[in-house]
């Protein structure tokens, strides 16, 4: 026969299992809830990283056309001239060219690779231009280990030609500098060629180049990357960009 205080106890017992049980329900349901919520805000964070990817790539694969056609036309030009041994080592030049393109298949390559890339076009030019053309490069040898969107160096390089040397009459020089202060790597692109157009109307001529790069390097390192321009009267054209110093990059996501 139950007590006084057992009789209590069980009478507590039925009144507040009913109580406990919703509270538990009612905690389960905004758990449940709360990990919905995560899982979807984990898929949609996946989903913006597989855009940028995406985005990124396309990019890219934007500004490789721009650097063929400009190659093929350096290369159309000796052969109507019939520099024939120019063209022939243009026509060397271009095929290795087209050999390390193809291996280009990451976000972001080491600096040493996007110089070794850059020379094929430089010296593709210095075939076309002969002792007019002086190029200087100065490049630290612990800063080619950094990590740098593809084409970058390149296409700064193609716009130089393409927007100042090509009109320029007699001796035409471009320098090229990379530095590094303070984790952060920087470029400096001088040439000094004639651009009578002002910055927008460079960059809009440059089809996918500068503004390319910019958006580029935006995707990969957000704010803490920019590429400026300017032009300086009867002197020359000035680009400078710069990006954080990286040697082991996440390959995998562009952030």
């Amino acid at each position: 026969m139950l007590s006084f205080e057992g009789f209590t106890l069980l009478i507590l017992l039925f009144i507040l299992a009913p109580i406990i049980g919703a509270i538990t329900l009612l905690f389960l349901f905004v758990f449940e809830k709360r990990i919905d919520l995560l899982e979807n805000k984990t898929k949609k964070m996946e989903l913006e990283k597989e855009l940028q990817q995406s985005l990124y790539n396309q990019l890219n694969q934007q500004i490789q056309p721009h650097f063929l056609f400009n190659s093929l036309n350096v290369i159309l030009t000796l052969a109507r001239l019939e520099r024939t041994e120019e063209l022939v080592r243009a026509l060397e030049v271009f095929s290795q060219f087209l050999k390390f393109k193809y291996k280009t298949t990451e976000p972001v390559i080491p600096l040493r690779e996007e110089i070794r890339y850059t020379e094929y076009y430089i010296e593709i030019q210095k075939l076309r231009f002969g002792t007019r053309l002086t190029v200087t490069l100065t490049c630290a040898e612990e800063l080619q280990a950094a990590y740098i969107p593809p084409f970058v160096l390149q296409t700064i390089v193609e716009n130089a030609f393409k927007h100042g040397l090509e009109r320029k009459v007699g001796a035409v020089n471009l320098d090229i500098r990379f530095s590094l202060e303070q984790e952060t790597a920087t470029l400096l692109v001088f040439d000094n060629g004639t651009m009578e157009q002002e910055e927008s109307a460079m960059e809009g001529k440059s089809g996918h180049g500068l503004d390319n790069i910019r958006r580029r390097l935006h995707l990969y390192f957000t704010d803490r990357a920019s590429l400026q321009i300017q032009s300086i009267p009867e002197t020359g054209t000035k680009v400078q960009v710069k990006w954080p110093f990286i040697i082991e990059p996440n390959l995998k996501e562009v952030t």
